[in-house]
């Protein structure tokens, strides 16, 4: 049986990631070995949240992590590939800790061994079979410009840009090939364009998703400005995605086990 990791990077959502962790139930954790969530240094009662779950279930495979310093979403990635490869795990799973997507959407893919033909699962929102509530329109159309440009550039169609759900084939991020891309939400832009110059076999996966009580930490204006520069940049020349693309360098990421 394969060993998978479930990741969740969590970040000022009290609110949400116990209705997240309330996910995981027995029909999914038949097939999740372990679950970590990462704390990106919240400053809301976060940490005590996920604790307080796992006084209530302690026999619960759940392992709550403090990083050294706030990393950003991509940082936190990193933290997480690492424990996968440090400890053994063949696939890890992502899963946005601010209650946006659902597991349960990947179980079919899960149930049927899929995952095990590609180097990653990519779950989009955008594809036919997705499912978007409380989503707005305006979001929604500059998302899938971005996919249709994206894909013109990479040749391979594109449904998402990053989602808060994505599976990936732990011997596939041995090579580090991620490290030195954004610590912050251009994390995901840059993993798609990875897949393209390093050949990987990626597949997009139809997953809902809605939006409620989650706080954004999109800053559109300038976030779209960068990842056009950086799609170009790429289209002139492939091999800047194995530049420098962080704007501190950070030699190794952290992580403590709280609890």
């Amino acid at each position: 049986m394969d060993k998978i990791l479930l990741f969740i990077p969590a970040y000022n959502c009290e609110k949400q990631i116990v209705r997240v962790l309330g996910q995981l139930d027995s029909g999914i954790m038949r097939y999740i070995t372990e679950v970590i969530v990462v704390n990106n240094r919240s400053t809301d009662q976060t940490e005590a949240v996920v604790s307080a779950f796992m006084d209530r279930h302690p026999d619960f495979p759940l392992k709550l992590l403090l990083n050294h310093e706030n990393y950003g979403l991509g940082g936190s990635h990193k933290v997480a590939f690492s424990y996968a490869m440090e400890h053994g795990f063949d696939y890890v799973i992502v899963l946005h800790g601010d209650d946006q997507g659902s597991i349960a959407d990947f179980l079919p893919v899960l149930r049927s061994g899929y995952y095990r033909k590609h180097a990653c699962i990519l779950g989009a929102r955008f594809m036919r079979g997705s499912r978007l509530i409380g989503y707005s329109l305006f979001r929604t159309f500059g998302n899938i410009v971005y996919d249709f440009l994206f894909a013109a550039v990479i040749r391979r169609r594109v449904y998402d840009l990053g989602s808060g759900l994505n599976m990936y084939r732990v011997s596939d991020l041995e090579s580090r090939y991620y490290e030195r891309f954004p610590d912050n939400l251009m994390f995901n832009y840059c993993m798609v364009l990875a897949l393209d110059y390093y050949n990987l076999d990626a597949r997009f996966y139809p997953v809902s998703w809605r939006e409620d009580d989650q706080v954004s930490n999109v800053k559109m204006v300038s976030q779209a400005m960068k990842v056009l520069k950086m799609l170009f940049d790429y289209r002139t020349d492939p091999a800047t995605i194995c530049g420098e693309y962080r704007d501190r360098i950070i030699t190794e990421y952290g992580a403590d086990s709280v609890k």
